[in-house]
């Protein structure tokens, strides 16, 4: 059994009320029908250079749960020699999912790709060991991993 729902947040999405998100240009579109699974932030180097910034925020949705609406002629995946391919918008760049979100049981979809609020609040960190110097990681309680979380 999870948690209880958080009284703070909105529903989580549902078949009734999906979530929709994109990339910058608006090319891509998808929907998400299932509330998340899980969300966390990740500091990994890989992260880091794919954003931009000292973190990602991820969250993970069931693949039932989760449609591509347009713009599948526009997704690129560059795939690292290890871990998992990281797709994004061939016109505007944007970071979109992690893994195959077309056959994994689960997709990686970037937080800031959504429209609205997701109904969750990242709940981990995850390859801390790879923080930047320039942007301290927050004293938010949350719970911390020196690599992949799980391993």
């Amino acid at each position: 059994m999870g948690n209880p729902p958080d009284p703070n947040l909105p529903d989580p999405p549902s078949p009734s009320a999906p979530l929709g998100g994109g990339c910058l240009c608006g090319a891509v579109r998808f929907e998400i029908t299932a509330p998340f699974l899980s969300a966390g932030y990740c500091h990994c180097t890989r992260c880091q250079r794919r954003t931009g910034t000292g973190s990602s925020a991820n969250g993970r949705v069931p693949k039932p749960g989760f449609r591509l609406l347009q713009g599948s002629e526009r997704l690129r995946a560059f795939k690292p020699p290890t871990g998992v391919p990281k797709l994004f918008c061939s016109s505007c760049g944007s970071a979109l999912f992690s893994g195959d979100p077309f056959s994994d049981l689960e997709v990686a979809v970037r937080l800031g790709a959504l429209d609205r609020d997701p109904a969750i609040r990242p709940q981990y960190r995850q390859f801390v060991d790879s923080a930047v110097c320039w942007e301290p990681i927050p004293g938010d309680d949350l719970p911390r991993y020196p690599g992949a979380r799980g391993a």
